[in-house]
């Protein structure tokens, strides 16, 4: 476990469930909704878990390459990341497809590949990542061994 000295806060959202399946996030001044399609039982209010997951890694990988361009000051013209969630016997895959303009050079090109890999959020989906789920509240909870039975 890091030590809170080590501890870096990165993101914050609050999800309240809604109508159905639907589902409304807050993460600092925005607001959205997430859903699931009707065909799966939802509204079709918003987008789907992991429509959000890969539009949170395209706008990242954008955005990160964006940065990077600017500063090398190439004009990587309309910057367009496509990506696909690809479930395989083996376990799910992305496959993300860049399109920039045509006067980006070969070189170019493979440094804004190198610079894709290296993103936040890839890097976070591309590791281990610890997932710690609780109840907040645990005043319901009973210390283990002290079940109570009914009679």
């Amino acid at each position: 476990m890091p030590h809170a000295l080590d501890s870096v806060l990165l993101s914050l959202a609050t999800v309240e469930s809604g109508e159905g399946l639907a589902q409304h996030i807050r993460t600092g001044h925005h607001q959205f909704i997430a859903d699931e399609p009707a065909a799966r039982g939802g509204g079709d209010l918003g987008p789907a878990p992991y429509q959000l997951l890969m539009g949170s890694l395209g706008a990242c990988t954008a955005i990160t390459l964006k940065m990077y361009a600017e500063r090398k000051k190439w004009d990587l013209g309309k910057l367009v990341v496509r990506l696909k969630l690809i479930r395989e016997p083996a376990g799910e895959r992305v496959e993300r497809v860049l399109d920039c303009a045509d006067t980006v050079t070969a070189e170019q090109r493979a440094r804004l590949l190198e610079i894709a890999a290296k993103t936040p959020v890839t890097l976070t989906l591309s590791r281990a990542l610890h997932i710690d789920t609780r109840f907040a509240s645990t005043e319901h909870e009973q210390p283990a061994g002290s079940e109570t039975t009914g009679g």
